[in-house]
């Protein structure tokens, strides 16, 4: 199910666009939610959600498996043990199994990596019978956000939502076949690039995305301690 909740609209940056995105989910019934955010672009925008929502907030580490020659065209995604393959790129740029298969090993030992430096030893949230809402600053392909909802699933999650503030057409379609709920503030055509739909988008640094982990995590903590004397 495709969720769109307005017109073309461009976004002054990630947090006003996750505070939008946030009162949007704010208006449906979500069954015990934990948001997962894709690194790093998506984390600003997730934490808005999650403050929104008072649900906690974690980071999924997806990496795109790119062509040979150009990386930046996704013919799949990894992520958790989860590979993705675009099968309908795959055999339009003519590429390989071997190909695939030592590119993908390459992106599994970067997502390990950030994986490490993003919770810096905290552990994954348990998403057994949760709903997980995805969240990422757009949707250009929709092949990362493909891999994540696979995650997910594999985790056990109860429901799947994927939101993003803006996405293209045919990424959000393809999205919503696969997930419970697809919520896209924004779908313009033509769609072009994420970056085009904002009007700040610098890129957010390893140092944020720690740092927005560590105050979601601090915030959750706050909610759930016990009122002196109470009891």
């Amino acid at each position: 199910m495709l969720h769109q909740s307005s017109a073309t609209r461009v976004f002054p940056n990630r947090c006003a666009a996750g505070r939008a995105l946030g009162a949007e989910l704010a208006r449906l019934d979500l069954q015990r939610p934990v948001v997962l955010a894709l690194p790093r672009g998506g984390v600003p925008v997730g934490y808005e959600v999650a403050h929104l929502l008072g649900a906690p907030l974690d980071v999924l580490v997806v990496r795109k498996v790119g062509a040979p020659g150009q990386p930046e065209v996704a013919i799949g995604a990894v992520a958790s043990g989860v590979t993705v393959f675009d099968d309908e790129m795959l055999s339009m740029l003519g590429v390989g199994a071997d190909y695939f298969e030592a590119a993908a090993r390459r992106e599994r030992l970067e997502a390990q990596r950030r994986e490490a430096v993003f919770r810096q030893g905290r552990p994954p949230l348990d998403l057994r019978d949760r709903t997980a809402i995805l969240v990422d600053d757009g949707l250009a392909t929709g092949s990362t956000m493909l891999a994540a909802v696979a995650v997910a699933r594999k985790l056990e999650a109860a429901h799947v939502i994927v939101a993003v503030p803006v996405g293209a057409r045919q990424a959000c379609d393809r999205l919503a076949k696969r997930a419970d709920r697809m919520v896209c503030l924004s779908v313009p055509e033509p769609f072009g690039a994420v970056g085009a739909w904002y009007e700040d988008f610098t890129q957010a640094d390893d140092a944020e995305v720690r740092r927005l982990l560590l105050l979601a995590q601090l915030e959750q903590e706050a909610h759930y301690q016990p009122v002196a004397g109470a009891g």
